[in-house]
């Protein structure tokens, strides 16, 4: 499960589909310890916090001797985008960011974090080409 303390994918139907600004009385969660409460009535909980933890996460899950929650904390400012983005939908994208949204800095942020990792070549794409 992906846990950044927020009803995520609502947030960014609002500012993509219709240029609204994050409501934060309506999409905040609570911090919940999703794996501890899962240990503690019984099965495996695995909590990620750092995107270099994942693997070992998934090692350690897919060889337990029972059910698991993986929790992974995200980033509720990464942009939840469909693979394709239409003009309105840009559109509205940029009005929900002139609109100060109250997470502005940390949108701008993961959208050019998002834009330069589509631009780099990244390692698993060269091996899938032999180009090791």
């Amino acid at each position: 499960m992906l846990n950044n303390r927020d009803l995520n994918q609502v947030t960014w139907e609002q500012r993509i589909m219709m240029g609204d600004i994050r409501f934060t009385a309506s999409q905040d969660l609570p911090d919940f310890p999703y794996a501890a409460f899962a240990e503690s009535i019984g099965l495996r909980g695995i909590r990620v916090e750092k995107p270099e933890e994942l693997s070992g996460a998934w090692d350690r899950a897919l060889s337990s001797d029972r059910p698991v929650v993986l929790e992974a904390i995200s980033d509720p400012d990464t942009p939840t985008l469909p693979p394709h983005v239409t003009l309105k939908q840009a559109k509205n994208f940029t009005e929900t960011i002139l609109r100060s949204d109250p997470e502005n800095a940390g949108i701008v942020k993961q959208a050019i974090k998002g834009m330069v990792q589509s631009l780099v070549p990244h390692a698993h794409d060269n091996e899938a080409e032999g180009k090791s």
